[in-house]
C-alpha cells in the first residue's frame, strides 16, 4: 500500500510505528508515552493559536481610509 496519497497524519503515523518497531520499543512504553506526547502537543499547539495572526496587517484594521 502507498502511502503517496495518505494524508499527513497517517504518513506521521506510519513513520512513527516503524521508528518505534525499529528501536524495538515495548508497546507498554509506548502506550505510556502517548499521553505526554499529546498533552505536549495540544500545548504547543494552544501557544500557536494565542500568538495574533500579523500577516495580514491590513485586515485588522478594517476600512480606515
Amino acid at each position: 500500500m502507498s502511502l503517496q496519497y495518505a494524508p499527513a497524519h497517517v504518513v506521521l503515523a506510519v513513520d512513527l510505528i516503524e521508528l518505534l518497531e525499529n528501536n524495538q520499543i515495548e508497546p507498554q512504553v509506548v502506550l505510556a508515552a502517548l499521553p505526554l506526547i499529546a498533552r505536549d502537543y495540544q500545548r504547543k499547539l494552544a501557544k500557536v493559536s494565542q500568538v495574533p495572526d500579523n500577516r495580514y496587517p491590513e485586515a485588522e484594521s478594517g476600512d480606515r481610509e
